[in-house]
């Protein structure tokens, strides 16, 4: 599969631990050096900035996206390939999701979680059929994976939704992760809704 541009959540604080600010400059190192368009939300700051700054280091295409308000805030990121500025969170995520081959989440806060579990529910209904890689450092992501096995556990999901995502433990793991996922179609909307059949 040739990838050529994926969209990465992340935070935005600076005040992360190093392991969690150095995988994200690493992942921007790593998908530079193989020419894929690093697509994020346009910030400068913590694990945003540092996945921004390691793909430039390389000399790779950054493209960011993000609401004119935080522009207003001086958020953003002034060395990137593309900026641009959309009206709010809903266009940006959105256009972050937009022909991208795949959704790689990294450590972050409720924006992160918010990003990644709507494109869950985008591939679930069949929209957003592209891999989605969680890059579980320091296991960051286990309460959340655990969360996703208990509503398939509990009937509110399908066992196959499990094929929905691959967790890896680094950033060095995240290319083969992408090739190596599963294959999805827009038939997955066809048990997105678990009913009973018959009386």
């Amino acid at each position: 599969m040739k990838i050529n541009k994926v969209c990465v959540y992340c935070a935005s604080s600076d005040y992360s631990d190093s392991v969690y600010l150095n995988a994200a400059y690493k992942l921007g190192e790593i998908l530079a050096e193989e020419s894929i368009t690093v697509v994020y939300g346009g910030g400068s700051a913590g694990l945003m900035g540092k996945l921004a700054d390691g793909a430039l280091s390389k000399k790779g295409k950054v493209m960011g996206i993000i609401p004119q308000f935080m522009v207003d805030l001086e958020w953003g990121h002034n060395g990137l390939t593309d900026l641009q500025i959309v009206e709010g969170m809903n266009e940006r995520k959105e256009l972050m999701r937009n022909d991208t081959d795949a959704a790689i989440a990294l450590p972050g806060g409720s924006g992160t979680f918010e990003e990644l579990f709507e494109t869950i529910t985008q591939k679930r209904l069949g929209v957003y059929l592209s891999p989605i890689i969680l890059v579980n450092i320091n296991g960051f992501f286990n309460p959340c994976i655990e969360l996703l096995k208990k509503a398939i556990e509990e009937k509110f999901m399908d066992e196959r939704n499990r094929l929905m995502w691959t967790v890896v433990n680094e950033s060095s793991e995240v290319i083969s992760a992408i090739n190596n996922s599963p294959q999805w179609s827009s038939e997955a909307r066809n048990f997105a809704t678990l009913r009973k059949t018959g009386n």
